[in-house]
C-alpha cells in the first residue's frame, strides 16, 4: 500500500472515531437554600451530548440509581464534609450489562431523576452554611463489542446550596440485629442458600485471618488486590479480616425484602449484622468469584465494626488496577477483600 494512501485511511479511521466517541453532560439543579435538611431534594440531569446512542449501568453509586448510596461529593467553604448515613452496595457491573440492566440513552437525549439526600447525609457533623454539591461523574456504559467500560461526564460547576436550621433527619435508630430473627422475608429456599452461603463465608473469612497470621510477605495474593507489601497498609487489611472472622454470620439477619435484579446486597454500615439480600444475589454460585459466600465478606467489611470498607471501584479488574494505582484505597475497598478471601483463581 502506498505511503500517502496508508496515511490518508490512518487520518479518516482518527476522524470518524472521533465523531463517534459517546459523551455524556452532567448537571445538578436544586434550592439555594434550605432550613431544614428533611426539604434537602436535587434533580441530577443526564445528557447524551455525542452523537451516538449510549447505553448506561444504573450504578447504585449513580444518578440513574434512586438507592440510598454515596452519589454525591459534598463540602463547605472549609472543605468539611458531612457525614454519610446511607448504604453501601455489592454491585457487579458485569453481571448488570450481561442481564441487559441499562439505560439507553440517544444523541440529544436526556434523564431527569429526582434525589432526596435527607436519610443519606448527616450535616450535624459539619455544621450549617454554605455547601458546594457534585454528582459523581463516573459511568459504567455498555460499549458496541458489548464490554463495560466507563465513561466520565462533563459536569460544568458545582450546585452550592446554604444548609441551615435543622442539621439531622429524625430516622428512628437502627434495632439491635442480635435481638431480631435470622431471616426476614425470606422463603425456605431462601434461607438455605443463605445458610450454605454463611458457612461457606466463615470458611473464608477464617481462610484469610489465617493467612495474615502464616504470611509477612507480598505474596501474589496480597499483591494482588492490596498493592506493594507496606506494614501499615497491611496493619489494616489484617485488622479487617481479623474483626470479619469474629463475626458469626450464621447469627447475622438477612432481610430478602429487596428484589432490584442488579444489586446483590446492601448494608447500613452502622448497623451492625443487618444484611439486605437482593436479586442478583440468588443467582450467585455459593463459592468462587462474585460468589453468595463473598457477598457476605464483602458486605461485612463495610461495618463499621469490622473497619468500615467503602465501594470504591467494583470488579476484578477494577480492584487489581486499584491495587497497582491506589493501594492506599485498595486497602479500604470492600470488592478488594471480598476477591482476596474468594481467592479465584487461586493465588499463594
Amino acid at each position: 500500500m502506498p505511503l500517502a494512501h496508508f496515511y490518508l485511511i490512518t487520518l479518516l479511521s482518527s476522524a470518524i472515531s472521533a465523531i463517534a466517541s459517546p459523551s455524556l453532560t452532567l448537571e445538578v439543579t436544586g434550592p439555594s437554600r434550605i432550613y431544614d435538611v428533611d426539604s434537602l431534594q436535587v434533580t441530577a440531569i443526564l445528557t447524551n451530548s455525542g452523537n451516538e446512542t449510549v447505553r448506561i449501568l444504573k450504578d447504585p453509586r449513580g444518578i440513574l440509581s434512586e438507592h440510598p448510596a454515596n452519589k454525591f461529593s459534598i463540602f463547605n467553604t472549609e472543605g468539611s464534609q458531612p457525614s454519610f448515613d446511607g448504604i453501601e452496595v455489592k454491585y457487579v457491573p458485569e453481571v448488570a450489562a450481561k442481564a441487559g440492566y441499562h439505560v439507553a440513552l440517544s444523541p440529544g437525549q436526556f434523564v431527569k431523576v429526582t434525589h432526596n439526600l435527607t436519610d443519606v447525609y448527616n450535616f450535624s457533623t459539619s455544621g450549617s452554611g454554605s455547601y458546594k454539591l457534585k454528582a459523581r461523574d463516573i459511568f459504567y456504559v455498555v460499549d458496541k463489542n458489548d464490554a463495560v467500560v466507563t465513561l466520565h461526564a462533563t459536569e460544568n460547576f458545582h450546585h452550592e446550596i446554604h444548609i441551615s436550621g435543622k442539621l439531622e433527619s429524625n430516622r428512628p435508630g437502627w434495632p439491635d440485629a442480635s435481638r431480631l430473627s435470622t431471616f426476614v422475608n425470606c422463603t425456605s429456599l431462601q434461607q438455605s442458600s443463605v445458610r450454605s452461603a454463611a458457612a461457606a463465608a466463615k470458611t473464608y473469612a477464617a481462610n484469610a485471618h489465617s493467612y495474615f497470621g502464616n504470611n509477612n510477605t507480598g505474596t501474589p495474593r496480597y499483591t494482588t488486590w492490596f498493592g506493594p507489601l507496606v506494614a501499615s497498609r497491611r496493619k489494616v487489611v489484617s485488622s479487617h479480616f481479623s474483626a470479619i472472622n469474629s463475626n458469626d454470620f450464621g447469627g447475622f439477619t438477612y432481610d430478602c425484602s429487596c428484589t432490584d435484579p442488579e444489586m446483590f446486597a446492601y448494608v447500613y454500615p452502622s448497623n451492625f449484622g443487618y444484611i439486605h439480600l437482593c436479586g442478583a444475589f440468588w443467582n450467585a454460585p455459593t463459592t468462587g468469584t462474585d460468589s453468595t459466600a463473598g457477598t457476605i465478606i464483602h458486605e461485612s467489611s463495610h461495618f463499621l465494626r469490622n473497619g468500615g470498607t467503602g465501594d470504591i471501584v467494583y470488579g476484578q479488574s477494577s480492584a487489581k488496577s486499584l491495587a497497582i494505582t491506589d493501594p492506599a484505597s485498595a486497602i479500604t475497598n470492600a470488592d478488594s477483600h471480598e476477591y482476596f478471601a474468594e481467592n479465584n483463581p487461586a493465588l499463594s
